[in-house]
């Protein structure tokens, strides 16, 4: 920013021909707007030092160089010069003359870190390379991206960024880099190809005009989505015009080292700004018209410590400096020290130096957001812009790191903000009763061509939200799963793919799919169940009477009986009390008598069974005894007969051959299956539980038979052929609401639920989340199913009023009493025919006594 003069010229002349006036002298030329650097006027008017700070020529316009020199130079010696551009290789040739000569070196751009470190007359503003390289670093963990590339322009980006880059190794990060292509500014097939990667989260490493025309190929590139995350190293990323970026959603962070929250700083940004918007505009640079760059921040803060210093060292006296002699400035040791212990707060915030290797430390960078809307806190316009665009979301500094303010999320209670007027594309798949076909007789196009429950809740999210939606078909019609190469497809793909921003359909959230993506709340929770044909029903049948009571049961009342029987014939027989006299009017006679025969027990057990009793009655405790708990017995038995006899005789019965899914597990002959690629799939194949994992290996034997294309083709195959569908409880509900043939078998095997998805790190999801317990609170929910889930209805069994019982009900009672009364005429007949042979033979015995007689 000076020249050195005193009898000698010495010009250097840089490969690129860029040139640096490097002239020997005793006394310091300044070069400064004056209403940028008037406040250090007084302190630079008496000083006469030979010092060297260097200045990219497109920060500064072109104002006049003043010489001044009390003591040795004649006022006629002021004149105006020009500072130069110079390039690297510049820097180090004039920093190797500075340490020959010990003459101070300042710098304020990035400089390539020498192996030696033997730069002893050299301070640079500029932030180390590490130190933004840990800051970058530090942001990447703080997002937790598992995935990054790195786009660096030159060779020295992998220097600046030799933290990041080596991550790997330390934490669970991938890093892919990249480089622009050199001398060509056409970075089209490098965003194509990060594009196709999938590639969301980039960090570039460019200078700010390199960024202001990536921006805008990524804009042609169709990448300047709210899916990607953009970080640009550079610290004029603020300075860059912005503006048709804003409202994309793009999310877009960087650092800024200029401390515009300083209201003196503010201040001095916006003069800087009204005397650059007297020069030409430049657009090729990007740049807002009379934004301040950092260099030129720093140009300042390296005029300001230059004053610092030189006002303590105010009794110094000095010498004239020629390069060809090599003779080294005696005071430039002292004065090089008095730089760096000088402190100051300048336009990039607190400065100060470390005293061994001369670089910046203990600096604050800002880390700034690309916002679309902000409150616009400062006076000057310029720093109206910065409030307006940038959002500061956190501190970074040199010691104690990273200090995040804000999330970088939204966080207005206004939750429509981001939403407002945006078009989402909503892919989902034809389902009953989520998504369907509208019947119409006119040609529908767009949204209007689909209804059903999730486009009421589309609709409804809308609403609340302010998006606007265009809803098109998953292509291969699948929700979406993981094949054995770890790749999706169905809605799942769409999402990862980003074609689409939202998934909304009957898509359950499982643990795989949270993987990939994003799920909001579930809006609708369910579980997994049987579908199934019903049964067949039994009419009761003419001997239904029985039906209350098992073979079993009707059995071991028989038997029981007939051992009541048994039993009372003997304790009749022990029991004393049991025998009587026949002949009471003679009180003497031996001859006794028992009422309990065997076919009397019998009697008696059989009366008793019947309700009726008998003419028989124990008269012994003991009979008594056997009597009274044989009562008991047949009170409970007749009692649960005539609970269970109006059900089976009114009542259709409906038997099916399986109940739950270990029905299903135990047999062969009824195939059943899922569909194919669904959640449901996924359970089986993941569970763990022995009775699924024994179902799973049946379904993937029959892959090609028990797994269907959709639940249209396996609901027909329910009704058509002896197969069991594993479906969704919800879709089990509307389907037997509507076709009285199928039936849910079971209860519930799982619960989950079903929720939007969206893209992995998508803004949209706790948005959606919010609006969907909105309308849960408010009852919508419920109302929108029972919109589209009640159906025509199919009469309740357990609803159907008594009819009258006809002899299709109690005709066996008829057959029985028939039998019996034709079983007692034979028996009568047999009766008859034994006692008229009977006495036959006693006649014919009495008229062979009577013959012989």
């Amino acid at each position: 920013m000076g020249h050195l003069d005193g009898g000698s010229e010495t010009a250097l002349h840089p490969p690129s021909g860029d040139q640096v006036s490097f002239l020997s002298s005793c006394h310091l030329t300044v070069q400064h707007p004056p209403t940028v650097l008037r406040g250090t006027e007084n302190q630079l008017q008496s000083l006469s030092l030979p010092l060297l700070m260097f200045l990219e020529e497109s920060t500064f316009p072109t104002f006049a160089v003043t010489s001044i020199n009390r003591n040795r130079t004649p006022p006629r010696a002021m004149t105006s010069q020009r500072i130069n551009l110079f390039d690297y290789s510049s820097v180090s040739a004039v920093q190797s003359i500075c340490n020959a000569l010990e003459v101070p070196h300042i710098q304020t751009r990035w400089k390539h870190p020498s192996v030696d470190n033997k730069d002893l007359f050299y301070i640079n503003l500029y932030p180390d390379y590490a130190a933004i390289s840990r800051a970058i670093l530090d942001l990447v963990l703080y997002y937790n991206w598992k995935t990054v590339t790195v786009v660096y322009e030159d060779s020295t980006g992998l220097i600046r960024l030799q933290e990041l880059i080596k991550a790997p190794s330390r934490y669970n990060i991938k890093i892919k880099i990249r480089q622009l292509p050199s001398g060509n500014k056409d970075a089209k097939p490098l965003l194509k190809e990060m594009k196709k990667g999938k590639e969301f989260y980039v960090i570039f490493d460019c200078s700010h005009e390199t960024a202001a025309e990536i921006l805008k190929q990524i804009l042609f590139m169709g990448m300047m989505t709210e899916y990607y995350h953009y970080f640009f190293t550079t610290l004029d990323l603020f300075a860059l015009d912005l503006e048709l970026y804003r409202y994309s959603g793009v999310n877009m962070t960087g650092f800024r080292l200029l401390n515009i929250d300083n209201p003196h700083v503010s201040s001095i940004i916006e003069k800087w700004s009204m005397e650059r918007l007297q020069a030409p505009p430049r657009p090729e640079t990007g740049l807002l018209d009379g934004m301040m760059t950092t260099e030129a921040a720093l140009m300042y803060d390296a005029v300001y410590m230059v004053a610092i210093a030189s006002h303590r060292a105010s009794q110094l006296t000095v010498s004239s400096l020629q390069c060809h002699r090599h003779k080294p400035w005696r005071l430039g040791p002292r004065f090089m020290n008095l730089i760096k212990e000088a402190r100051w707060d300048g336009l990039t915030g607190h400065i100060t130096f470390n005293k061994t290797n001369g670089l910046r430390k203990d600096f604050d960078l800002d880390i700034i957001s690309l916002k679309e809307e902000g409150t616009e806190k400062a006076a000057g316009e310029v720093s109206k812009h910065l409030y307006k665009v940038w959002k500061k979301i956190g501190i970074w500094n040199s010691n104690s790191g990273l200090n995040m303010t804000d999330s970088n999320k939204d966080k207005s209670s206004n939750i429509t903000d981001s939403l407002a007027n945006r078009t989402l594309i909503v892919t989902t798949i034809l389902e009953e009763p989520y998504v369907m076909y509208r019947k119409s007789d006119k040609p529908l196009y767009g949204n209007d061509r689909f209804e059903g429950y999730c486009l009421d809740l589309l609709k409804e999210l809308s609403n609340i939200l302010g998006f606007i939606y265009d809803v098109k078909l998953v292509p291969d019609g699948k929700y979406g799963a993981q094949n054995d190469k770890g790749e999706w497809n169905g809605m799942v793909k769409e999402l990862i793919d980003h074609r689409a921003d939202l998934a909304v359909a009957p898509l359950t959230i499982t643990y795989v799919r949270e993987k990939v993506i994003d799920f909001s709340k579930p809006f609708m929770t369910l579980g997994i169940s049987i579908l199934y044909r019903k049964p067949n029903g039994t009419n009761p049948g003419v001997f239904s009477f029985l039906n209350p009571l098992s073979p079993d049961i009707w059995m071991y009342v028989l038997l029981a009986c007939l051992g009541v029987s048994c039993v009372l014939f003997v304790i009749a027989r022990f029991t004393p009390y049991e025998w009587y006299n026949p002949h009471p009017c003679n009180p003497d006679s031996d001859v006794v008598e028992n009422n309990f025969t065997l076919l009397n027990s019998f009697w008696f057990g059989v009366g008793a069974l019947m309700q009726q009793g008998s003419e028989l009655m124990p008269k012994a405790l003991s009979t008594r005894i056997v009597g009274g708990i044989w009562w008991f017995f047949t009170l409970i038995i007749i009692s649960s007969y005539t609970a269970n006899l109006a059900a089976f005789l009114t009542v259709e019965r409906m038997e099916s051959p399986i109940d739950s899914a270990d029905d299903l597990a135990k047999q062969t002959k009824i195939e059943y299956g899922a569909v194919r690629d669904g959640s449901t799939m996924t359970f089986f194949k993941k569970s763990k539980i022995s009775t699924y994992e024994k179902m799973w290996a049946f379904m993937s034997s029959r892959q090609q038979t028990a797994l269907v294309r959709n639940s249209d083709e396996g609901i027909q195959r329910v009704l058509t052929t002896d197969y069991a569908l594993l479906m969704e409880s919800t879709s089990i509900e509307y389907v037997t609401q509507r076709n009285c043939n199928l039936t849910q078998i079971g209860g519930l095997i799982d619960s989950k639920g079903y929720g939007v998805g969206t893209p992995i790190g998508s803004p949209y999801r706790d948005k959606i989340t919010i609006a969907i317990l909105q309308l849960q609170e408010e009852g919508k929910l419920h109302m929108m199913k029972e919109k589209w889930w009640r159906g025509n209805g199919c009469p309740e069994e357990d609803n159907k009023e008594a009819s009258a019982l006809g002899v299709e009900n109690i005709g066996g009672i008829f057959i029985v009493l028939a039998a019996g009364l034709v079983l007692s005429v034979f028996v009568a007949i047999g009766e008859f025919i034994y006692k008229s042979r009977k006495n036959n033979d006693i006649e014919q015995v009495i008229y062979s006594l009577h013959y012989v007689s």
